[in-house]
């Protein structure tokens, strides 16, 4: 009976090890960040100026930085100033920042009817110029834009930092998803 104890546990090491070697060969034949960007090491990205009708003074500064960290955090590219594999660059074209109704979010007044809750929506426009050195076929030139809806009853000065934030980083995810991502 003893001898069935052992058997049994080096017959689950055997299989425990072929499985972690199994792994360890798959893993080595797929990569799993699902990167198209394979022979590009140097990246340059330029200031964003806001060229838009309406100014946010910190907005040119606050989303190039982001974008910024965004490549050389979530990539393996070393930042550059001179002959970039790829080069990302581009203008904030539109910041605004309009009145308009959510109906889901209503409310009954004391006749009975229904009152909608005014919001304000912030949007933001920006223009990017993708250029890769490396694999030409996959540069290009793109508007993205995102927007955020607030209540109107809060003052802008009250919020805009944080929905300035929230629709830069979606503008960011979708700018990084289109150049890294390989879907």
């Amino acid at each position: 009976m003893n001898f069935k104890i052992n058997n049994i546990s080096l017959k689950q090491s055997l299989l425990t090890g072929v499985l972690f070697a199994l792994l360890g060969v798959l893993n080595s034949c797929y990569s799993f960040t699902g990167s198209s960007l394979t022979d590009e090491k140097t990246v340059q990205i330029n200031e964003f100026p806001n060229n838009a009708p309406l100014v946010n003074p910190a907005l040119s500064q606050q989303f190039s930085t982001a974008i910024q960290n965004r490549f050389l955090q979530r990539t393996t590219l070393k930042g550059t100033k001179e002959n970039p594999d790829i080069l990302i660059e581009g203008e904030i074209t539109d910041y605004s920042i309009t009145p308009t109704t959510i109906s889901s979010n209503t409310q009954t007044n004391p006749s009975g009817g229904v009152i909608q809750q005014a919001q304000n929506k912030l949007t933001i426009t920006v223009k990017v110029h993708y250029e890769n050195k490396i694999h030409p076929d996959a540069s290009f030139d793109r508007t993205y834009s995102d927007e955020a809806a607030f209540n109107s009853d809060v003052s802008l000065s009250q919020i805009e930092d944080q929905q300035v934030k929230l629709v830069t980083d979606r503008i960011i995810n979708k700018i990084f998803n289109d150049i890294v991502a390989n879907w």
